[in-house]
């Protein structure tokens, strides 16, 4: 019944800035963490960062910290991730995903195995 769509995706040039969205519906998120992850052809996916959704604690991966922000509007059931100073290595499939009941030490936000729903995938291209 959980259901996330992304959206906001496309093409831009290096040091361009890109908002993508994630739209949550079905269930009672106030517990969940929120998370992005990227997929880039060839290469295996990659944690992007993640927010909870009660408190807003965020946390990123070392390739995006500083340039990426995370962020959330309860009210509309969505988790934004805010992409400034856009390189080339970014350009990949953004997949917002979800961790039922929020990150374990056995479940931390940053693997893959952690999340119980995701998306489809949001392409972000980025020329150089």
């Amino acid at each position: 019944q959980v259901q996330l769509v992304e959206s906001g995706g496309g093409l831009l040039q290096a040091g361009g800035a890109l908002r993508v969205s994630c739209v949550a519906s079905g269930g009672a998120f106030n517990m969940y963490a929120m998370g992005w992850f990227r997929q880039a052809a060839g290469k295996e996916r990659e944690f992007v960062g993640a927010i909870t959704w009660n408190r807003g604690n965020k946390f990123y991966g070392d390739s995006v910290k500083g340039r990426f922000t995370i962020s959330r509007d309860n009210a509309k059931n969505t988790v934004y991730l805010q992409m400034n100073s856009l390189k080339s290595e970014d350009t990949a499939v953004y997949y917002c995903a979800a961790i039922r009941g929020g990150p374990t030490t056995a479940r931390p936000m940053g693997l893959m195995s952690s999340y119980d729903y995701w998306g489809q995938g949001t392409q972000v291209t980025v020329s150089s």
